[in-house]
C-alpha cells in the first residue's frame, strides 16, 4: 500500500485529490495540510511513501516544506503539483529534492501512474513539458557551486548526457550499445559520486555544470 499526503491550500482541490486516489487499490491518503507548515508536521507524523505538493500556498510555500521534508526525510518522494507547464517554482522545487511535477489538469490515470513512479525511487522526467521547464530553467541557475564533474569516467559522461536527454535507461543502452544491466551499474555511480538523489537532480547537474545547453 502506497501511503500519500496530499497538499494543497484548496479544500475542494484536496477533497478532489483524496477521492480519485482512494478509489485506486493500492494507495492510502494518510493526511492532508493545507499550507507547508502542515505539511511538514503531516510528513513527520505519518511517514507517508508520497507527497503530493501544491507550490503557491500563504504562509511556508511548497519549495520551503519540499526542502524541509527532503532533507529530513530522504527517502520520501515529493511529486509537485502546479497549473502552470512551465513555472519558474518548479524548477526550484526539483533543486530542492523534489522527485519530478505534474499539472493539476492531468488526467486522473497520469496522477495515479505519477505517484507509482516517484513511490518506486524514480524520477518523473517522461512529460514532455518536464524537459523544456529544466532546460529553460536550468540555464539560469542560482547562485552556487557548479557540479563538479571530474569524478566520472568518459563511460558516465555519456551516459549522463543521455539522461539530460530524458532517455530511459532502456534507450540509453540501445544508444550505446550495451546492456541495460550496465546502464543501471552507470546511473548508480553516477547518483553515489554527484550525491544526487534521482534522475531528476541528475540532470540538473548536467546542465549547471555546462555539460549539456538547453535546446542544444
Amino acid at each position: 500500500m502506497t501511503r500519500v499526503v496530499v497538499v494543497d491550500d484548496q479544500e475542494m482541490v484536496r477533497t478532489g485529490l483524496r477521492m480519485v486516489l482512494e478509489s485506486e487499490p493500492g494507495l492510502d491518503v494518510v493526511g492532508e495540510a493545507s499550507d507547508g507548515a502542515e505539511a511538514v508536521e503531516a510528513v513527520d507524523r505519518e511517514r507517508p511513501d508520497v507527497v503530493l505538493m501544491d507550490v503557491r500556498m500563504p504562509g511556508m510555500d511548497g519549495l520551503e516544506a519540499t526542502r524541509r521534508i527532503t532533507v529530513a526525510h530522504p527517502e520520501i518522494a515529493v511529486l509537485v503539483l502546479t497549473t502552470f507547464d512551465v513555472d519558474e517554482y518548479v524548477y526550484a522545487a526539483l533543486r530542492g529534492g523534489a522527485s519530478g511535477f505534474l499539472l493539476k489538469d492531468a488526467p486522473a490515470e497520469d496522477l495515479i501512474h505519477a505517484i507509482e513512479v516517484v513511490a518506486r525511487g524514480e524520477a518523473l522526467l517522461a512529460p514532455s513539458v518536464t524537459k523544456r521547464l529544466i532546460a529553460e530553467f536550468a540555464a539560469r541557475p542560482e547562485e552556487s557551486e557548479r557540479p563538479d564533474l571530474d569524478s566520472i569516467t568518459e563511460r558516465e559522461t555519456d551516459v549522463l548526457r543521455l539522461i539530460a536527454r530524458g532517455l530511459s535507461n532502456t534507450e540509453i543502452a540501445d544508444e550505446l550499445v550495451v546492456a541495460e544491466t550496465t546502464v543501471k551499474t552507470h546511473v548508480s555511480r553516477l547518483l553515489m559520486k554527484l550525491g544526487a538523489r534521482d534522475r531528476v537532480q541528475l540532470v540538473i547537474a548536467a546542465y549547471e555544470s555546462g555539460l549539456v545547453h538547453p535546446r542544444a
